[in-house]
């Protein structure tokens, strides 16, 4: 777990490596990682069904759709197809950044989470936000507000060495869009949370609370600083 960031931030490097350095060769196979706990052991905050849906459906697709990006990247940067480079980013961006994010939200939960975090990341809470319950209201106001699918994020600013609030749309990734370091996530797409919640999603983002693993989030700012 030393390597949290470190490991979701080089999820893109394959695709990226080859158009800036002219790599001719392909990189290993993206994989759906196993989840660390079973598909109802967050009930009854998110049922079983919705993450087996979410997990075996949803970015299980990321991750294949990633892989034919990049293949197809290789191919172009083979061929020294500028235009097709141009072309597949936004199927790079799309879904490698659904990959980084469920990488990181399926950590970030735990059928042991929920409650409050402590030692530096408290300390931290504390001395951006003011409270815990304050970031707490803060993370859950932003979540809410995204129009349409996206994610609300707790984010390291590695230049000011501060905890910040961030949204980003679809599944765009925290740190390529902002630069901040992700360390918590909620996911707002429907397909998190419609079959248990409807479009209630405030009820969802509240809930989700009782199931967040600090210990995962704690790690997470460690490396990043």
């Amino acid at each position: 777990m030393t390597m949290l960031v470190a490991r979701s931030s080089q999820i893109f490097k394959c695709g990226f490596r080859l158009v800036a350095a002219g790599c001719s060769q392909h990189c290993a196979k993206h994989t759906l990682p196993d989840l660390p706990y079973d598909y109802n052991a967050l009930e009854p905050v998110i049922s079983a069904e919705i993450m087996r849906l979410h997990h075996q459906k949803h970015h299980a697709t990321y991750v294949n759709n990633l892989n034919i990006a990049e293949d197809k990247l290789a191919e172009a940067q083979a061929k020294s197809d500028t235009s097709s480079i141009i072309a597949l980013q936004p199927a790079l961006k799309f879904n490698g950044g659904g990959h980084i994010n469920h990488s990181i939200f399926w950590q970030n939960l735990s059928p042991n989470g929920g409650g409050e975090p402590d030692g530096d990341l408290m300390q931290l809470i504390k001395a951006d936000f003011g409270s815990f319950e304050n970031m707490k209201t803060q993370l859950s106001a932003a979540a809410v507000g995204v129009q349409g699918s996206g994610w609300a994020w707790l984010g390291f600013n590695g230049t000011t060495n501060r905890l910040q609030v961030a949204t980003c749309a679809n599944q765009d990734p925290l740190q390529a869009t902002t630069g901040l370091i992700p360390l918590f996530g909620i996911d707002v797409w429907e397909h998190a949370y419609y079959l248990q919640y409807k479009n209630v999603r405030p009820d969802y983002v509240k809930a989700v609370w009782n199931v967040v693993n600090w210990k995962d989030v704690s790690e997470r700012l460690d490396a990043a600083k």
